[in-house]
């Protein structure tokens, strides 16, 4: 494949970039796995040790990836291409981008999935299903869906539209006008929710669950685990964060505009937070209820108190936003790629890269089902997806990425790229050069043996 002309678009404005990189970075982690990962490992004690794990780990690999995306203003596999032969680097540094790529497909082919899930659940909550059912039916309603491969594959087609759709755009008018849209109503959602949880006379034990720090439940899993979402929390390792920036102009301060991401991203994450377990406490659930307590806890809880139907259909609403922001970032470098290494346009790139996805997610959709025994190392297709994305390809590839900055890129052009100086850029290249690639090595590692 050879390059064909091409003008690469860039963000209208830091704002525009802002509100994509945090919908990248919200997903449906953000609104179940940290608020149980906090509630879990000592409330306040953990949200410290996880701040602090981002500043230290996600924030210098989240500058370096922007950064890169800026200088190479291409696909992340261009990118690399074009940066390491510069700077007379070996080509294998490639497979940073290579690597980012594919595992955005892999990912996006379940993820949509699940996101079908929460599709399926605003219509369950719409139509007062979970009125009056009991928990062994609320369980079993998750079960049917499961076990239904055509329903599944009606709402995984549903979703992919949507992202297709968005991606399809381009930058300003699709990327761009997707986060000025659903960032700001998932952030109203957001409060609304929060507003509610407020009334159900659980709000304080809510916050205490989340926020009350408890130094005694640290140890080295907690850690480990608070180091392993700072990293993933981010979108790093997938090509997202290198596509973005390469969209960005020379104004936007690299290191300011990061800070910001991780601020936002943690204020959502602990705002969700503040709105389930409320409601969870108040209707006597457990909060320790795992991967169930969105799909089959709390939808027992809509069903049972003033305003479920609402309240419900509210939050599911809220958590396919949160996937579908994620979604488009995840189609957005294959998409990307495609443009720019084919004769395809922006909508015929957009149709190809989501048909593959789409295809791919068939045989997660088939792994709750039909394909359940069909396992490989012990674990369903679904499952091994998961795994080779979450615990081999993205770390190896942030830690690919930080490596190549902290150690194989010029000083001065960091610092120039970054615009910091002082003690801020001591700061940011003793973390990118040492800390950040020792963490990650280290969740790597912990990653497989667990």
């Amino acid at each position: 494949m050879t390059n064909k002309p091409h003008s690469h678009a860039q963000w209208s404005s830091r704002i525009a970039f802002l509100l994509a990189a945090v919908g990248s970075s919200v997903g449906l982690g953000n609104i179940w796995k940290f608020p149980y990962m906090t509630g879990e490992s000592g409330g306040g004690a953990f949200v410290l040790v996880y701040l602090v794990c981002i500043l230290l780990i996600g924030l210098p690999i989240l500058m370096s990836e922007w950064l890169l995306g800026r200088l190479g203003q291409k696909n992340p596999i261009s990118t690399m291409n074009r940066i390491a032969g510069r700077l007379k680097r070996s080509k294998a540094w490639v497979l940073i981008g290579v690597g980012g790529i594919l595992a955005a497909w892999l990912i996006l082919s379940f993820y949509s999935v699940i996101g079908g899930w929460a599709l399926a659940y605003i219509r369950y909550s719409a139509t007062a299903t979970f009125t009056s059912l009991d928990g062994d039916s609320v369980g079993a309603l998750f079960s049917n869906l499961l076990g239904s491969p055509g329903l599944l594959l009606l709402w995984h087609s549903l979703f992919m539209v949507l992202t297709i759709a968005i991606v399809a755009g381009g930058v300003a008018g699709g990327l761009e006008r997707a986060a000025k849209i659903l960032m700001p109503a998932l952030a109203v959602l957001l409060l609304v929710m929060v507003g509610y949880a407020a009334t159900t006379g659980s709000f304080e034990a809510g916050l205490d669950y989340l926020f009350n720090p408890d130094f005694s439940r640290l140890d080295s899993d907690v850690i480990l685990a608070a180091m392993g979402h700072a990293f993933f929390t981010l979108s790093l390792g997938m090509g997202i964060m290198m596509a973005y920036g390469s969209y960005l102009s020379d104004d936007v301060n690299i290191g300011r505009t990061a800070l910001t991401v991780v601020v936002l991203d943690t204020i959502i994450a602990l705002a969700a937070g503040m709105a389930i377990f409320p409601i969870v406490f108040a209707n006597g659930l457990d909060p320790a209820a795992g991967p169930g307590l969105i799909f089959q806890t709390l939808p027992l809880a809509f069903g049972s108190m003033s305003g479920g139907v609402i309240f419900g259909t509210l939050f599911f609403v809220l958590l396919v936003f949160a996937a579908w922001t994620s979604a488009i970032s995840l189609l957005e470098p294959i998409v990307e790629w495609l443009e720019e290494k084919t004769p395809l346009s922006r909508l015929q790139s957009a149709l190809v890269a989501g048909a593959a996805t789409w295809l791919l997610g068939i045989a997660t959709v088939l792994s709750f089902n039909d394909w359940s025994a069909l396992t490989f190392f012990g674990m369903t297709v679904f499952d091994l997806l998961d795994y080779v994305t979450s615990k081999i390809m993205l770390p190896l590839t942030g830690l690919a990425t930080i490596v190549f900055v902290g150690w194989f890129m010029g000083r001065d052009e960091v610092r120039a790229q970054l615009n910091m100086s002082g003690m801020a850029f001591a700061w940011w290249r003793f973390s990118a050069r040492f800390i950040a690639p020792i963490g990650v090595a280290i969740v790597f590692v912990y990653n497989l043996i667990h």
